[in-house]
């Protein structure tokens, strides 16, 4: 069997007795270990002590996860909130320094990435798209919170169905056209970034899903496929998709290392996984 590659999983930050504190939901670990063959790194919220290109230089695959936190609107030129930040509206400004960087660091290395909701908003702002603050408040929009489902109970919820974009890669993942997916996020994405193709829609026209339109493998996924990962085929099959081009990523850093004049495994000479 081929090494297990190294995923890197920026932290979220917060204050735990009364100490600062990084950390990371154990589900998105066992997610990248388990269904994606991977080793999980979890990278601290540190942005003004490391570089972004040290850590690229170091991992094979990168996993932006979902939070509780929503992007600081000002890092998309977003107005400024009506409300202070509060217990319903974290934000996480250390998370936002290290990840946006990282993202464009990651994306010019082709680094395979999996984004999934606050992630996936992440990937879209890094490249320059923005995002409406609060979605549940746009007249036309459904409440993508879940805020009527108990809280122990919103990641197994289905929230609604989701289209799939004709010859996208979920659809060609998935082998349909529609799937049905839970709901927890705030924010969503509003325009576009740079490269990024729509996915998946869900029925209120809000953006589920992007792809970059000229990597190996990059996805951003607003729903939560990291929930129960095994026990679900599609979400089983995206981590798997993505752990392989990981590996590929890993075998082509490996053979650079040796051979600096080798194009081999480059991102001219590769067919997407995606």
């Amino acid at each position: 069997m081929s090494s297990r590659p190294l995923i890197g999983i920026p932290c979220c930050t917060a204050i735990a007795s009364n100490r600062p504190t990084h950390w990371v939901a154990e589900k998105y670990v066992v997610a990248v270990h388990d269904a994606a063959n991977a080793i999980p790194m979890l990278l601290p919220a540190i942005a003004d002590r490391c570089s972004v290109d040290d850590i690229v230089s170091r991992i094979d695959g990168l996993f932006l996860t979902g939070s509780r936190s929503n992007i600081e609107p000002a890092r998309y030129g977003g107005a400024p909130d009506p409300a202070e930040p509060d217990e319903d509206d974290p934000r996480d400004v250390k998370r936002d320094a290290l990840t946006l960087p990282l993202i464009r660091a990651a994306v010019r290395a082709d680094v395979p990435i999996l984004a999934i909701c606050r992630g996936c908003q992440e990937l879209n702002v890094a490249l320059g798209g923005t995002l409406h603050s609060r979605v549940h408040e746009l007249e036309g929009h459904i409440d993508h919170r879940s805020r009527h489902i108990p809280v122990e109970s919103r990641y197994q919820y289905i929230a609604h169905p989701v289209r799939l974009s004709p010859d996208g890669a979920l659809a060609r993942l998935a082998g349909q056209s529609e799937m049905v997916v839970n709901s927890l996020h705030w924010q969503g994405i509003d325009r576009l970034g740079m490269d990024l193709a729509v996915e998946a829609v869900a029925p209120d026209g809000l953006i589920e899903a992007v792809r970059h339109r000229r990597a190996d493998f990059i996805l951003g996924i607003q729903w939560h496929p990291e929930y129960r990962v095994m026990e679900n085929p599609f979400s089983r099959a995206l981590f798997a998709t993505w752990g392989e081009a990981c590996r590929r990523y890993a075998a082509g850093r490996r053979i650079r290392l040796s051979n600096p004049t080798s194009t081999a495994f480059s991102s001219a000479s590769r067919s997407p996984a995606i």
